[in-house]
């Protein structure tokens, strides 16, 4: 039972950062209907620039933790307006030709600024453990829950009740209309790259302070964050934040009937097979893609 548990916690910590990364996938899925695959070099960013100012300039982590989200959102402004505008209303596969570039590009820049070699946080100690239902949970890991499921609870606030989260909505339902009754959605857009980008920033921080960093980091973490959008339901926000703790419950569990070396497979597996016989997800309906709270 003890194992059980402790597989599960582990699912449920892994769950919290791919969550945030998938939540940030699909706001900006939902707003112009791109799968903006650099994402996950944007998670890999917010994990050095977090790395660079905490363990080479010495600034609290907390700090560090809030300049890496901001560093991150303002790459997500500069993606969006350099790359993503020009193609708004060309094919898609546009959009997804340049994602796939700009992984690239952005991989070799952090390579070319920060070396090719791992790095760590080395931050905490495992001595200190706590009991959760069985499982041992360190300070960092809980750390790590608390504040995914607070950077949740804070975006899904500002969706349902602020003006721009409303501005957001809108124009999810329906860009063009949006714009027609008067809503500004160049900086609606600006502000959903810039949410989504500091959410993976956040959650690259987040996973940086328990694994280590490297420039190819962020290209598994992708899979499993459209997996999560996949299995949620693509577009919506509480579909990326369920998908996000199932798939990190469900390939930490799968490590117990399977070799641990298979893990990160286990995602790519189920967003094949939700592909295949699931493609609207759990909260997805068919022929609506729109963000609903």
């Amino acid at each position: 039972m003890s194992t059980a548990s402790q597989l599960i916690m582990n699912g449920v910590i892994a769950g919290g950062i791919y969550a945030l990364l998938a939540i940030g996938f699909t706001l900006i899925y939902g707003i112009l209907k791109i799968i903006h695959f650099a994402h996950g070099e944007v998670f890999m960013i917010g994990a050095y620039v977090g790395w660079l100012f905490h363990i080479v300039l010495g600034v609290n982590i907390v700090v560090s933790f809030i300049v890496a989200m901001i560093a991150c959102g303002i790459v997500g402004i500069v993606i969006e307006k350099l790359f993503y505008k020009p193609l708004r209303k060309k094919d898609p596969i546009n959009s997804l030709i340049v994602a796939l570039g700009l992984s690239m590009f952005l991989q070799s820049l952090v390579m070319l600024f920060f070396g090719a070699q791992i790095k760590s946080y080395k931050i905490g100690s495992a001595e200190y453990i706590i009991k959760v239902f069985g499982a041992s949970v360190t300070p960092l890991q809980a750390l790590v829950i608390i504040v995914s499921i607070l950077l949740m609870i804070v975006l899904i606030f500002f969706i349902k009740y602020t003006k721009t989260g409303k501005a957001v909505r809108a124009s999810t339902d329906d860009l063009e209309v949006a714009s027609v009754v008067g809503i500004n959605t160049n900086h609606v857009i600006s502000v959903v790259f810039f949410i989504g980008s500091m959410l993976a920033g956040a959650a690259g921080v987040l996973y940086g302070i328990e694994h280590s960093l490297a420039t190819t980091m962020g290209v598994a973490i992708i899979i499993k964050a459209f997996a999560a959008s996949i299995v949620g339901g693509v577009g919506k926000i509480h579909g990326a934040l369920v998908g996000g703790f199932a798939i990190g419950i469900v390939e930490n569990v799968g490590i117990w009937f399977i070799p641990s070396g298979y893990k990160d497979a286990i995602a790519f597996v189920i967003l094949v097979l939700m592909l295949i016989f699931y493609p609207n997800g759990l909260f997805g309906e068919k022929a609506e893609e729109e963000i609903r709270q």
